[in-house]
């Protein structure tokens, strides 16, 4: 969801702050963990980015509030600072931060709520906007699957060797430092790669909202899980194999966790049969969040059939975060949605396991350049 910010920006200014990215984590009252980016631009502007998932378009007026709100500022010295810097009374400029911090915590606490009809903000087309760096990079650490995996090989073929641990850390820095707050570990499987909970607690460290894309079958060990969550872990697309019943006992084990986990499931010839049970299964264990792609277009009124079912259940579809990537099913059934078209080489990348960025994931006649040896500003054209 992005939504523009309509603070009025009633000031006149006197300097703008610092440009760069600012960011925070913390708790909400109902202890609910949050994490804001802040990504403040040199006219003074600012992208807030509300655990990577809703985003506020902010004048120089309201990229201030959310400066003095990740900065953890008490609203009567956030209120004096503001006072002080613009012709503005202390009252009013209390009033307005106040509005604005109320507005942000309840967006944080009720991520479905319409911001048009409640906290009188209006929205912007997916991707509609001029970005300096994307919010997202997708990252596979492998294209190697599990020897006893069903699910379609990996484009092995098309690298040449994986990065190291090492070099991967540098890729999560260069991401950082261009401003990407969010990170996606992908693949193949990911949780084949020994380093993947170092590589976490780097996202971590940097302060990098930080997802999971995974089969999630060595999720089943209690230790290896509590590993992946102590040291950072944000979030799971879990991808579902429903004929295999360890994937639904690792799926059961995950969801007892508190963590925000969706699940991807690929409609093709074998499974569309029992799809409607799968869904139905899935909604019954709690899951409310669902992946779907399509690996034969025969098959798009059932698809659609899937997709009202899901709606009904009160299930909400996401089709904005990386999908199983193999070389019969790339991307498919996603591509038709508007905001992945838009969104992909613009609101995120796709980075394969030797370094080469794509546009997003499937793109491989697009390479834009290698991660590590190619400049920042010749990868990434706004």
């Amino acid at each position: 969801m992005k939504i523009l910010n309509r603070l009025a920006d009633r000031y006149s200014k006197l300097q703008n702050l610092p440009e760069g990215v600012y960011h925070t984590q913390a708790m909400l009252a109902d202890e609910k963990p949050y994490r804001i980016h802040l990504r403040l631009r040199s006219d003074g502007t600012g992208l807030l980015i509300l655990n990577a998932s809703t985003i506020l378009h902010l004048n120089p007026t309201a990229a201030e509030y959310a400066y003095h709100f990740i900065k953890g500022s008490e609203p009567e010295q956030a209120a004096k600072e503001i006072s002080s810097r613009y012709r503005v009374s202390k009252g009013l400029a209390f009033e307005d931060y106040t509005d604005f911090a109320d507005k942000v915590k309840t967006l944080l606490s009720t991520p479905d709520l319409d911001p048009v009809s409640f906290l009188g903000m209006e929205r912007v087309p997916p991707h509609s906007t001029q970005l300096e760096a994307p919010l997202r990079l997708d990252c596979a650490l492998t294209y190697k699957l599990p020897e006893d995996s069903k699910i379609e090989h990996a484009p092995v073929k098309r690298v040449s060797r994986e990065l190291s641990t090492d070099e991967w850390k540098t890729v999560i820095d260069k991401a950082w430092q261009a401003g990407i707050p969010h990170i996606v570990f992908t693949g193949g499987e990911p949780t084949l790669r020994s380093d993947l909970p170092a590589l976490i607690a780097h996202c971590e460290k940097n302060g990098q909202v930080c997802g999971l894309l995974t089969e999630g079958l060595k999720l089943v060990e209690p230790a290896y899980l509590n590993e992946l969550l102590q040291t950072g872990l944000d979030h799971i697309l879990f991808i579902l194999q429903p004929e295999v019943d360890p994937s639904w006992k690792a799926l059961e084990t995950i969801l007892a966790q508190d963590i925000f986990t969706a699940v991807h499931c690929t409609i093709n010839k074998q499974s569309v049969s029992h799809a409607d049970k799968t869904v139905e299964r899935l909604a019954e264990m709690g899951v409310r969040y669902l992946s779907l792609s399509l690996m034969d277009n025969s098959l798009t009124a059932e698809f659609e059939s899937l997709r009202n079912k899901a709606a009904s259940l009160e299930m909400q579809l996401v089709f904005d975060l990386p999908v199983p990537y193999s070389s019969s099913n790339p991307v498919t059934m996603e591509t038709k949605e508007d905001s992945v078209n838009s969104g992909a080489g613009k609101t995120w990348l796709y980075i394969e396991p030797d370094g080469d960025v794509l546009p997003a994931q499937g793109s491989s006649g697009r390479i834009l350049g290698n991660i590590l040896s190619d400049a920042w500003e010749k990868i990434y054209k706004p």
